[in-house]
This record gives structure tokens, sequence and C-alpha cells, in this order.
């Protein structure tokens, strides 16, 4: 009989823990608000990195919306702003006219902005620039998700929009998880990355 009601205690509190971690997770809490969304949205925390906590350089490519390449290795020596998104996510289209704003007034100092479209094919990736002006490239990535996977230490699943600044070895140097709702905070981490020397 002690072993028994022993055993039902210790059943007890394992599922009582396994139910305590289940609510710290993003995605579960957002399901039990009903909001009915499909991604985990980020809170806009921005986190910079310098030196060695850049890690190694990422390198990552693919086809475009309009079917012409992307390779981060011809981007070497840039700073490349990539921003990672789709088309029906609602932080994505709060947040476009901002970063095309930005892409504009850095293209002159040779900065490049690209982004990854995680789940559109090309004519809904097209729709979305053509409604939201946006005139940089965007990789399509909803097959192979080979783009997410190389960023997959930077990003987490699902975490859309996400904007991660890579210094010109290609090594990340800060990341938004979720809108850009400062763009001056980018435009602050744009300019930083640009003027290292090193």
């Amino acid at each position: 009989m002690r072993r028994s009601a022993s055993a039902r205690i210790v059943a007890v509190a394992a599922a009582l823990l396994l139910l305590a971690g289940c609510s710290s997770d993003p995605l579960a809490d957002q399901y039990r608000e009903g909001s009915g969304k499909d991604y985990i949205a980020g809170d806009g925390t921005v986190e910079t990195y310098s030196g060695a906590s850049r890690g190694e350089p990422v390198s990552f490519g693919g086809e475009t919306d309009d079917g012409s390449e992307f390779s981060s290795d011809d981007a070497l020596g840039e700073v490349v702003v990539v921003n990672f998104w789709y088309a029906q996510c609602p932080p994505c289209r709060a947040e476009a006219a901002d970063l095309q704003s930005l892409s504009d007034e850095f293209e002159p100092d040779g900065v490049q902005f690209v982004g990854v479209n995680t789940r559109d094919e090309a004519g809904t990736a097209q729709a979305f620039a053509k409604q939201f002006g946006v005139t940089y490239p965007s990789v399509l990535d909803y097959k192979e998700a080979g783009v997410q996977l190389a960023f997959s230490s930077s990003i987490p699943p699902n975490a859309v929009p996400t904007t991660l600044v890579l210094d010109r070895q290609g090594r990340v140097a800060a990341r938004i998880l979720g809108q850009v709702t400062e763009p001056t905070t980018l435009e602050t981490i744009i300019r930083e990355t640009a003027a290292e020397t090193d």
C-alpha cells in the first residue's frame, strides 16, 4: 500500500513539473490566449554581440523571388541585414516600410538588405514586395529551409520576424527578435557595425 501511494505521489509530482515546464513555452502560451496565430511573436528584444561572441561567419544563399540567386559570399566585406518574414505575418507587414527606408538610406554605404521568406512561393512574395514597396531581394526558403538552418543558432524556430545584422566578415553582430518597432535602434546598430574596422 505504501509503495503504491508513494508511486502515485511521484507520478503526480512528475506531471506537475511537466505542466509547469509547458507554461513557459511561448507558442503554447499564445495558443492558450486564443489569438489564432501560428507563429511565435517576438517581443522586439535586441541583442548585440562583440568580438569572439559573434562566432563563425555564416554562409547562406538561395533562389530569390525574382528567380535570381543570392549568395552571402558575394556580400562579404559589406554589412548585411537579414530579415526573416512571410506575407501573412502581421508584424512583418508592419515593419516592411521601415526596413525599406533603412535599406534606401544605407544602400549608398554598401549595406545590403536581404529578406528570407520562410513560407511563401514567389508570387506571394512578389505581391508583398509590390504592396509594401520592398525593393531588396528575398530568398525563398520555404522548401529546404537552408537559410533558417544556417542561422539555427541565432534564430528560434518560428520566430518571425527576426532581423539579424551581419558584420563585414559575415558574423552575427546583432539580433532583433520580433518586429522592428524602433527603426532608430536598427539604424544605430547598422551604423556602429559599418564603422567597425576589424
